[in-house]
């Protein structure tokens, strides 16, 4: 059985916000979902059916069904966060369409459009872009009759009208004729959503035969949001600060409340010669719990292999053969006040205990 959460760390996640869920309060993102729903939905005058799903889903929903091949790599747990050997926490938002389109199977409606909305968990690097727990649409439009690639382009351009957008071919299990969205921004292409017409297993798993097709959308919410109200750290969507806070209850440009400055710690340290920077994310958002948000990033600055590393720097990590030596920068910059030198050599203490897993221990100079 993969390693499973443990019960504190099963709490923790299940504690988080979904930024979604009108229940939870108003958000930004609920403004992005009912756009995106609007938009899509007016393409062809579907119905529209909500299903929001439980945030635990069986491993079944999350990757079987929807045709992910059972040796892949995303189940390893280094990347899914795994409740017991037959559930984990939802690692995307289209692991809840499955149960939609059970649903649509035993109610058939002949056009719908399938909405499932919700943050989801991921093993994650920390920077101003990624959470290991963002939140993601999933959009899939499903009728009697064909759909095309036209119609894809269609969808795909209705979610973005002002901007720029392009298709760049990409493989998905559950889909055919995959594709990446990407949209033009500050003169580079950022990538958005995931898309493309619904695999006919995945529409017979369900109980739906050939009669059926569909087109299939996922979105990622923050970095729409994001993008939107030009809000250059994904934490802001979170930030409890009054004056920050209130700016994510609507569309309007993002103002800046302050720019702290960021204090750096710099860690040399041993690692699993496997480890990337997403292992070293949730190891330091483990560690340092309610305190993560102060992490503005965790970078690795320098990969250094054992076989290449002198005799002296073996022996000062305390380094096995089957590890590497990373040099990796810990910024810190909470959004709305100033860390003291202390409060920040603790947090680097507390990430160093959690990272370095040589037998030595010795910091660099901070």
């Amino acid at each position: 059985m993969p390693e499973t959460l443990t019960p504190a760390q099963l709490a923790r996640d299940l504690a988080v916000r979904d930024l979604t869920d009108p229940d939870a309060g108003p958000h930004a993102i609920q403004l992005v979902v009912e756009q995106a729903v609007e938009s899509v939905a007016a393409l062809w005058s579907c119905a529209v059916r909500r299903h929001p799903g439980e945030r635990i889903v069986t491993v079944a929903d999350n990757y079987d069904h929807l045709g992910y091949h059972p040796a892949d790599v995303t189940r390893d747990a280094r990347y899914t966060r795994y409740v017991d050997g037959r559930h984990v926490l939802r690692s995307h938002s289209t692991a809840m369409i499955p149960a939609a389109l059970r649903a649509l199977a035993a109610n058939p409606a002949d056009d719908v459009l399938l909405v499932c909305a919700g943050v989801v968990y991921r093993r994650d690097s920390i920077d101003r872009l990624h959470s290991g727990t963002p939140h993601q649409l999933d959009l899939w439009r499903i009728t009697r009759g064909p759909t095309t690639r036209a119609d894809l382009e269609e969808m795909a351009g209705a979610l973005v009208p002002d901007r720029t957008v392009r298709l760049e071919p990409r493989r998905h299990p559950y889909t055919v004729d995959g594709a990446q969205l990407d949209v033009g921004h500050a003169g580079a292409w950022v990538e958005v959503a995931e898309c493309g017409r619904v695999h006919p297993a995945v529409l017979a798993r369900a109980g739906l035969d050939e009669t059926w097709s569909g087109l299939a959308l996922g979105l990622g919410l923050d970095r729409m949001l994001m993008l939107r109200k030009g809000i250059p750290d994904i934490r802001l969507l979170r930030e409890p600060d009054p004056a920050v806070a209130a700016q994510m209850t609507d569309l309007a440009p993002y103002r800046p409340v302050s720019a702290l400055p960021p204090v750096r710690r710099d860690l040399s340290i041993a690692v699993d010669a496997h480890d990337r920077a997403e292992d070293l994310g949730d190891r330091v958002r483990d560690a340092l719990g309610e305190d993560d948000g102060v992490v503005e990033a965790v970078e690795i600055r320098q990969e250094t292999p054992y076989a290449l590393l002198p005799p002296q720097a073996r022996a000062r990590l305390g380094a096995r053969p089957d590890q590497k030596n990373l040099l990796v920068r810990l910024v810190l910059r909470p959004l709305a006040r100033t860390l003291s030198d202390a409060e920040a050599n603790a947090l680097r203490d507390r990430a160093y205990a959690a990272l370095h897993q040589g037998s030595a221990h010795e910091w660099t100079t901070p």
